[in-house]
């Protein structure tokens, strides 16, 4: 089941495939341990009771929903804006490297801010827990590392496929223009899917 739904791309994965597109494999990869640790949040915050509260309380998972969405759209416009800077940056990154920890924070909030996970967590992970055999918050932590490992090794696979494919198009500026564009457009519109998810 946890395969299933993290496999299907959603606001992690698509926030990934647009870093390796922008910024290439280093930063994508820094993304997907931000993304990781987004994920654990996640996880803890389901394990100590505050998922379901989330879930069932429209106001809370809009304000959730709305946060991670404004945050998408403003890193697309970001990466359209500066489309034609993208060649100075991968030179100032060979000189360089983009700030990692950065990057990981990035990740950690698009991570931490995915409805997907989050109502995935608290709707389904509930479920396994036996309240017989000791602590549930125990229980849904370890069934957390499930879903979250899962998630790291499809994540990588994603950064890594889109960050190949990114060299293939880093020998024009007009190509490496129409990434950092495509990466925006897509990051924009994920953002809005994400906004006129319902509850």
């Amino acid at each position: 089941m946890c395969f299933v739904v993290i496999v299907v791309p959603g606001p992690s994965v698509l926030f990934v495939i647009g870093r390796a597109l922008a910024h290439g494999r280093r930063t994508a990869l820094a993304t997907v341990l931000g993304n990781l640790v987004g994920c654990c949040a996640l996880v803890i915050v389901v394990a100590l009771g505050l998922g379901p509260v989330v879930q069932s309380s429209t106001a809370v998972f809009t304000t959730v929903k709305l946060a991670g969405s404004a945050y998408l759209v403003c890193l697309g416009v970001q990466a359209i804006r500066h489309r034609n800077r993208l060649r100075a940056d991968m030179t100032a990154t060979k000189v360089q490297p983009r700030g990692d920890v950065r990057t990981v924070l990035d990740g950690v909030l698009v991570g931490a801010t995915n409805p997907k996970g989050l109502v995935f967590f608290a709707a389904v992970l509930p479920q396994f827990v036996d309240h017989g055999t000791g602590s549930a918050t125990l229980q849904m932590m370890i069934l957390g590392l499930i879903p979250a490992t899962i998630g790291l090794v499809c994540d990588t696979s994603w950064a890594l496929g889109a960050s190949a494919a990114r060299s293939w198009f880093a020998g024009s500026d007009r190509r490496l223009a129409m990434i950092s564009s495509a990466g925006g457009t897509a990051l924009i519109g994920l953002g809005l899917i994400v906004a006129a998810t319902r509850h």
